[in-house]
């Protein structure tokens, strides 16, 4: 990101009032992702181990974690994680793909992707493979709650108006993932992420996080 851009999306920060009186929810907010994610870590080990191993069973000779370069709060980069639901060479396979995009803007999503293995349907639907980001969220890259860290590539198509999202902490879920996700255009979840920006607060983040529970759990729109 350019100093100049960074000091537009700063000034448009301050300009909505986000700086002014936000030390104790950003406090509180760390708080609960690290407290959060630890405990999530602990609770869900089994869940984890039995993932590892089905995924395992399908692809022997696979990761079974995957991580990615994701671009976070002011342009800074770092690696995501996640269980592997596509094949060992996805990334390589994509460009042959992009004429297949179902979404517009700078972001790609097919809903019947060939890469997408057996098992990795499956926690794809129900989020599973999302869970490996608790780590991130450990150490402080990601929070619980946030817009999606986007890819390099999608950042290069960025307008200055959407680089606005990277103005705070990325999370695992955010208000785009409880409103449609999948069903979401670009410029809606661009949107979404500078409402949530704008509003964001303790219980705003608390009642994402409960409706995300119920997504994960009924949801037909991940994929």
């Amino acid at each position: 990101m350019t100093n100049g851009s960074k000091d537009e999306l700063l000034s448009f920060y301050q300009n909505s009032g986000e700086v002014k009186n936000k030390k104790i929810y950003l406090f509180l907010k760390r708080s609960i992702d690290i407290i959060g994610s630890a405990i999530g870590l602990i609770v869900l080990g089994f869940l984890f181990l039995i993932v590892s191993i089905l995924i395992k069973i399908e692809d022997p000779k696979g990761e079974i974690f995957f991580k990615q370069v994701r671009v976070g709060k002011n342009g800074k980069e770092f690696y995501i994680y996640k269980f592997r639901s596509m094949i060992t060479n996805a990334e390589k396979e994509l460009n042959k793909l992009l004429q297949y995009n179902e979404v517009d803007g700078a972001m790609f999503k097919m809903k019947e992707d060939p890469r997408v293995t057996k098992i990795g349907k499956f926690i794809r639907k129900t989020s599973i493979d999302e869970l490996p980001q608790l780590f991130n969220v450990l150490k402080g890259e990601m929070s619980l709650v946030g817009p999606r860290p986007p890819l390099p590539r999608e950042v290069e198509e960025y307008t200055p108006y959407d680089k606005q999202r990277l103005l705070v902490t990325p999370g695992c879920t955010g208000l785009w993932q409880v409103s449609g996700r999948s069903n979401v255009s670009f410029n809606e979840m661009v949107e979404l992420d500078l409402k949530y920006i704008r509003d964001r607060s303790f219980f705003y983040d608390l009642k994402i996080i409960i409706k995300t529970i119920r997504v994960m759990l009924y949801s037909k729109d991940a994929y």
